[in-house]
């Protein structure tokens, strides 16, 4: 009944939009403005930095505070016979916020979140990306740059970290894989020389 319960929840409450929900506040539909995207990064740029703050602690505690919540009712510990349970329902959570049923399955790319989940599970490779991804967004001035990194790291960092944890290796591959493919729209423009950079006016709205 947890397998079908926990994930169930971790879904509900990923698949909060906290982007659109801090468009809509100011009176925009994020949809309809800047990349188009619901995330932290395109409410950065549309709306400011205090709401695209707040879009973005919305999506990573999403992910960080029910999964600790989980961990704490089940006694966590990366031995203990709960780790498919905790894989399944913070890949849910991930998947809640990329493919949000309020709004027609079409969610954001869920990096912020991801993180969240990473940070209660594995948090040494969430160190680790969170670096790479400061290093290389200040580095190439695009935030989706220093994301790509970011999920390209997971599965190194977690095998060199958590040696022997083949389930969290899965689950760090199958989240950067899934973030890499949720940037291909990013890597499409990237490669045609169009991508934002931080530092750029604000886009106009579409």
């Amino acid at each position: 009944m947890a397998y079908v319960l926990s994930p169930l929840a971790l879904f509900f409450f990923g698949s909060i939009p906290f982007g659109y929900i801090a468009g809509r506040i100011n009176g925009v539909d994020l949809r309809q403005h800047g990349s188009g995207n619901i995330g932290a990064t395109n409410a950065w740029r549309v709306l400011g930095k205090g709401w695209g703050s707040f879009a973005f602690a919305g999506d990573f505690f999403k992910g960080f505070l029910p999964l600790l919540a989980l961990q704490y009712f089940t006694h966590w510990s990366h031995e203990n016979s709960y780790q498919g349970l905790y894989i399944v329902s913070g890949m849910a959570a991930v998947l809640g916020h990329n493919f949000t049923p309020w709004l027609h399955f079409n969610g954001g790319k869920g990096i912020a979140t991801s993180a969240g989940v990473l940070a209660a599970l594995l948090p040494i490779t969430f160190a680790i990306a969170l670096a790479t991804w400061i290093v290389v967004t200040y580095l190439s001035r695009m935030v989706s740059v220093g994301s790509i990194a970011a999920c390209c790291v997971l599965p190194v960092a977690t095998v060199l970290f958590y040696p022997g944890q083949w389930l969290f290796f899965v689950f760090s591959l199958l989240t950067g894989i899934l973030g890499i493919w949720r940037h291909r729209s990013n890597i499409a423009r990237i490669r045609a020389g169009t991508e934002s950079r931080i530092g750029q006016p604000k886009p106009k709205s579409s």
